[in-house]
């Protein structure tokens, strides 16, 4: 039995549901909002290579160290990006979240905010992780300011880490929350999400 188990989580009109091939369209259509293969520190699959971004990621559910989700608008269907359970650790009852992005037009939405609620959620009091990971490029300013405002931790920067997409060599910024900090970072993404926009 697997640590993640197939699983659908939705709220605020936001479904996260297992990513499979049939999203293969709606995940091209959502990249082509913003053109976001573009963004040099993500892994937004450029057109031509959807399908194996998805092949990918069953690969690495199958082998038991990554569970992508497909992220929809619940009233449409309509694909919005995608994200990720990765590094899992049963072991250690760990999992990072990323492989993370969204169409360009709901960007800095309540999208993301329910959508980590929604993962958090899951880890933390379903699968009974004791620590909940991030990763991100030292220079993707904007999602290590989304991971602070979950109340997630600086572990410190792996220098040297990974490739991007243009051959460079990233410095990789990590990230954790423990369970016993989920309350109060829980109580504050609650009171974010229900305040008027």
């Amino acid at each position: 039995m697997a640590f993640v188990e197939p699983v659908t989580l939705d709220k605020n009109g936001v479904m996260l549901t297992p990513l499979t091939l049939g999203h293969e369209d709606g995940l091209r259509q959502a990249a082509a909002d913003g053109e976001l293969w573009n963004i040099r520190v993500t892994s937004v699959p450029e057109p031509e290579n959807t399908r194996k971004y998805i092949e990918d990621a069953l690969a690495m559910r199958e082998a038991g160290s990554r569970f992508a989700f497909a992220v929809l608008d619940t009233s449409t269907g309509k694909v919005l990006g995608s994200s990720s359970f990765h590094d899992i650790l049963p072991a250690v009852k760990r999992v990072e979240i990323g492989y993370t992005w969204y169409a360009k037009s709901v960007q800095r939405s309540h999208v993301n905010s329910t959508c980590k609620l929604l993962m958090m959620t899951h880890a933390f009091e379903v699968l009974g992780c004791h620590v909940v990971g991030w990763r991100t490029d030292n220079f993707n300013f904007a999602s290590q300011t989304a991971i602070e405002r979950l109340g997630a931790k600086k572990d410190g920067v792996i220098r040297g880490h990974a490739l991007r997409r243009d051959g460079t060599i990233r410095d990789t910024v990590m990230y954790s929350m423990r369970s016993g900090e989920w309350p109060e970072a829980r109580a504050q993404l609650l009171y974010r999400l229900n305040m008027p926009r």
